[in-house]
Order: structure tokens, then sequence, then C-alpha cells
């Protein structure tokens, strides 16, 4: 070997770093902010279910199932509401929620003890935050394939950043405080990058999953199966049966009582009505398994209750049983609330890694422009804005989405004009802690009794202690 072959490594090894740092930088530039939301809003949205619950603490809540009272409630919801729809759900205490739903396409309503329907289920709050990760609240199709795109970018941010710090793992546990606060952003970024990296690689990757699949699916069928979609997606998924079939009020309960016999383990999630009022409706029952990362095990059956074939997604192909994974996985709804609590902490390092990034790039910068008010007041005006409408959801119906982008518009043309950056951040985190007490105070003023229900007080409780730990951060800020 030549001594100039041997000498080109210490030349090589800088230069690539150099390379990766600039486009990491440049690619974290670009997509930060909307990364940032999604990020913040996603992890928010681990305790989705826990948020519907929130909305409206005043309903019963039940872990028992009465087919009896389910069959009562879906017929009178048939009668009260006789408009067209596509489909009919039944949603069971198993799906993380503990209450009974009946609903179709338009409207919800929980189901009563006794049958009964119930108050209209209302989680506009709730709808909008998850429109917010899934979508960036843009026409779904768009929105779902533009999100998985940042996915995807995440996995290249991750990559990029290891390559661009060859002694990120080295200094794993370095962190240093004080001075510009550079080289604490620089410590929070790198470590939190590490420690979770395997966590942001898999959000990452089932994240552009959900969007860029439909993107896949066309290419596969323009390949394979002569431009054919639904043929590629009965290969993923299993087809749905072709029936002819008297109409007639779907046997509910016959559908259910085969569950409990041949698959007692399990945890009915919700049943779905498929083409209700026409000859070739059927149930679909969606079953948790336990130990199991896939979504559910489908049962299918004909208008009358007998069983047709299930899904195939617990012991079919693992092409099918991955696939069927990936919500689980993103979401972190496999353990309870330990795999919840887990992915929110997670969740926020990944919020603050996006952060920081930022945080690093205008630090090292010799210039100080409007930028540097924009950010930080995007990064604190985000959560300000989101508290914000959840005080104003209580009280009046807004457009909750229309809101959010109003008032971050607001916020950054307010940011503009203000001199001493240091202090307006301080106000933002100041307005925030004092806007979630009001929310709660006004929470408890509106439900009442309710709000002392463990659907309220599971949220409202680490809301508060969060908000007097903003306050009194900055208090001891103050010099």
């Amino acid at each position: 070997m030549k001594n100039s072959d041997l000498s080109a490594n210490p030349v090589n090894t800088p230069s690539i770093s150099k390379r990766s740092l600039s486009a990491h930088a440049w690619l974290g530039l670009f997509v930060s902010a909307f990364m940032y939301i999604i990020c913040l809003s996603g992890t928010l949205a681990v305790f989705h279910q826990e948020l519907e619950r929130w909305e409206q603490p005043q309903i019963p809540e039940t872990t028992e199932v009465d087919i009896q009272a389910i069959d009562k409630a879906y017929d009178t919801f048939v009668d009260t509401y006789p408009e067209e729809t596509e489909h009919m759900y039944v949603v069971f205490p198993g799906s993380g929620i503990p209450r009974i739903v009946v609903e179709n396409d338009h409207v919800a309503h929980f189901v009563n003890p006794d049958g009964s329907l119930g108050e209209v289920e209302q989680s506009n709050w709730t709808k909008m935050l998850v429109d917010l990760h899934l979508y960036l609240h843009l026409p779904k199709s768009f929105g779902m394939i533009l999100v998985s795109a940042f996915g995807a970018l995440l996995c290249a941010l991750i990559l990029s950043g290891f390559l661009a710090h060859p002694r990120i793992i080295k200094d794993a546990f370095r962190f240093r405080r004080g001075g510009t606060g550079l080289q604490e952003n620089i410590d929070l970024h790198n470590r939190f990058s590490v420690w979770a990296a395997p966590f942001h690689l898999m959000i990452g990757v089932t994240g552009a999953f959900f969007g860029l699949t439909t993107v896949l699916i066309g290419l596969v069928s323009q390949a394979f199966y002569d431009g054919d979609n639904q043929a590629v997606f009965d290969e993923l998924f299993t087809p749905e049966p072709a029936l002819e079939q008297p109409l007639q009020r779907p046997q509910i309960g016959r559908a259910m009582d085969y569950i409990r016999q041949h698959n007692p383990e399990g945890s009915p999630l919700f049943l779905t009505v498929h083409e209700p009022d026409t000859a070739g409706q059927f149930i679909e029952v969606f079953v948790k398994q336990p130990g199991r990362l896939i979504y559910s095990e489908n049962y299918r059956f004909d208008v009358q209750g007998n069983f047709i074939e299930t899904a195939g997604y617990r012991d079919g192909e693992t092409a099918k049983q991955v696939i069927y994974s990936m919500y689980r996985l993103h979401f972190g709804e496999f353990a309870g609330s330990a795999s919840k609590v887990l992915y929110f902490v997670l969740g926020m390092m990944l919020t603050v890694v996006s952060a920081t990034g930022i945080n690093i790039w205008l630090n090292k910068r010799k210039t100080t422009d409007v930028i540097n008010q924009w950010w930080p007041t995007f990064v604190w005006g985000t959560p300000l804005i989101l508290s914000v409408s959840a005080l104003l959801n209580l009280f009046i119906h807004v457009r909750l989405d229309l809101f959010i982008w109003v008032g971050l518009v607001v916020a950054l043309a307010i940011a503009a004009r203000q001199q001493n950056t240091q202090l307006w951040v301080s106000r933002l985190k100041q307005a925030l802690a004092v806007s979630l007490l009001t929310m709660i105070a006004a929470y408890t003023a509106k439900s009442g009794i309710a709000a002392f229900n463990i659907a309220a007080l599971q949220l409202n409780i680490p809301l508060a202690l969060f908000a007097i730990y903003l306050l009194l951060k900055g208090r001891q800020a103050r010099p």
C-alpha cells in the first residue's frame, strides 16, 4: 500500500464531517419549524384518548359490555339518524376509553347503561390536535404525504447528525451549563439525539410509512399490476367479502357471542357495519390481541351474525403483521399507561432536539436579525396558543385550526417588534403558565364535580404542576 493511501483517512474524515455538518444544518433549518410542530403535537397526541375523556369528564365510565344495551342503542341511533352513511360503529371500552359509543360517519352518541342514547360525543380540541400532527391542518391526502415526508427527513437528519459529530457517542453524558447558552443547547441537542436515537428513528420510519404507503402502492401497481391499486391493497390487506343478503338490522349480539367463545383472551376495540342498509353489508369486529403489536385481529360476519372469516393479521403473512403493527409502534399504544408515558418523555426529547438545533445555529451566526426573535417565539408561542385554544373551546365554538395558525402569525408579528429577546421569551413562558392555570380554573368552574373525576385530574394535575414550575423558574431567573 502506498504512503499516500495511508494518509488519505486523516484528510477525508474532516472533509466528510464538514460536508455532513453543512448538509445537516441546512436540512435542519428547512424542516425545523414544521418538524417542531409535528413533534410537539405528536407528543401531546400520545394522550389523545385521555384528552377525549378530559373534554367530557361528566360521561359515566365503565369497562362492562352489555350486548343487549348496545343492540338497543344501535336500533335507537339508526331510527334517530336515518340519513345515508357508509359505516356504523360501536366503540367498546377496550379501545382505551372506558365508555361505549355508537356512531355513524356524521355524529356519535355515548351509550347509557340502560341502552338509551347519552350525550353527543364532542372532542373538538383533541381532533384538532390529532389533525395538526397527521396533516398540519392541510387537506388530508396532501397533508399526510407531507407529514410522512418529514418522517423520512427525520431519518436523514438522524443519520447525518451522527456523521457530522464523530464524538457524539463519546460525549453522550457530557453536559455544560452557563455562558451564552450555546454549550448547553449543543449538549442537550447531542445528548437527547444519542439517548433516544432508536426511538426517533423508529418514529421517523413509521411516520413515513403512513403517508408514503399510498405513493409506493401507486408505483408498485404501475410496475406489476397494470395500474390496479386495489390489487396491491388486496395483497397487503384482506379484501372485503362480497355478499348478497336480505335487508335487515345487523345481529351484533350473535357476532359478539362468537368472539367471546373463540377469542376470549381478546379485547374488542370497536365494531364496524360496512355499507349499512345494503345487500352487501357485513359486520367487522376489531379485537386487540394481548402481547401482540398488531393493531387487532378482525372478525367478519354477515348481517345475521354468522362468521365469515378473519382478516389474518394475527397469524397471517409476516408482511401483514408488520404493516398492521405500525400504528401501535408509532403512537405507543401497546403497554398501557407505561408505554404512553415513555413515548411522551422520548417525544419531548425529540421536540427539544428540534428546537435546540436551530438555537445552536442562531448562536453560531455572526449576524442578528428578526429570525432571532421569531424562532423562540415559535417554540414557546405554539404551546401558548394551543393552551389558549383549549380555554376558548370550553365556552365557544371557534375554528380551532384557523385560530392556531392566525395566532402564530400574530405572535411572530409582535415578536418582530421586540428589542429584548430574553425578556420576551420570559414573558411567553409566564403567559403559558398563566393560561394553563386559567384554563384549569375555568374548566373546574364549568365541569363542577366532574372536574374531580380521574378523566379530568389525570391531565389537570400534571398541567398545573408544569405551570407552577414555569412560574417558579421565571421568578428564580429574575435579578
